[in-house]
């Protein structure tokens, strides 16, 4: 597991993965059970079974700490190699929407969305330690793609950082739409069909 983000690297006794493991997962069931309003650092330590001072010289507030709850859940997706840029996007989508659909990811990721509008040290954190950390997923994609001769390469860094960045836009925020906002299925259907039309845009693949 990742440390959480805020980490401050004081001295002192080594952190527990255990420890972190175990207030992350009570962090996220409180958020399902409570809701962001009423989620307290006491409501997690006496789930979690540690004190509050534990927390606190982890997170600096519940922001921080919910922020690296929902951050481990997206740390869990993977991308293995699938022989095609293609299949590589449908597998990436489908685990992405199998993860959306636990109440624990929905409700923390739909909290922590909400309440940033409000606060922009907190759309901050967010950028940090879930999308930032998540395009890894697209860098990775890509560079599979390039290897293979499915897709150019960049000489311009810059450039290069953009695509990566609407990328990432496209998909998270079409399935994160279909998912929590339309409420509506990602199965194996709908995923192929947007795979191709993230492939092949509009005018869908050319003619044989």
């Amino acid at each position: 597991m990742r440390s959480p983000s805020s980490s401050t690297g004081r001295p002192g006794r080594p952190r527990s993965a255990a420890a972190d493991a175990a207030i992350l997962a009570a962090t996220r069931d409180a958020l399902v059970e409570l809701g962001w309003s009423k989620l307290t650092m006491g409501d997690v330590s006496a789930r979690a079974g540690v004190a509050k001072t534990t927390l606190y010289r982890r997170w600096a507030g519940k922001n921080e700490l919910v922020v690296d709850a929902v951050a481990e859940l997206f740390d869990s997706l993977e991308l293995p190699d699938r022989g095609s840029l293609e299949a590589d996007v449908e597998y990436v989508v489908l685990q992405f929407a199998e993860l959306l659909r636990r109440p624990e990811a929905r409700t923390a990721l739909m909290a922590v969305v909400a309440e940033s509008t409000r606060d922009d040290a907190l759309r901050d954190r967010i950028r940090s330690a879930i999308v930032d950390r998540q395009k890894r997923l697209v860098v990775l994609g890509r560079e599979r793609a390039q290897a293979r001769g499915e897709l150019p390469y960049e000489e311009d860094e810059a450039i290069a950082c953009r695509t990566t960045d609407l990328i990432f836009d496209v998909i998270a925020g079409t399935v994160v739409h279909r998912a929590l906002v339309s409420s509506e299925p990602v199965d194996a259907l709908w995923v192929a069909t947007f795979t191709s039309l993230l492939m092949h845009g509009l005018r869908g693949p050319a003619a044989a």
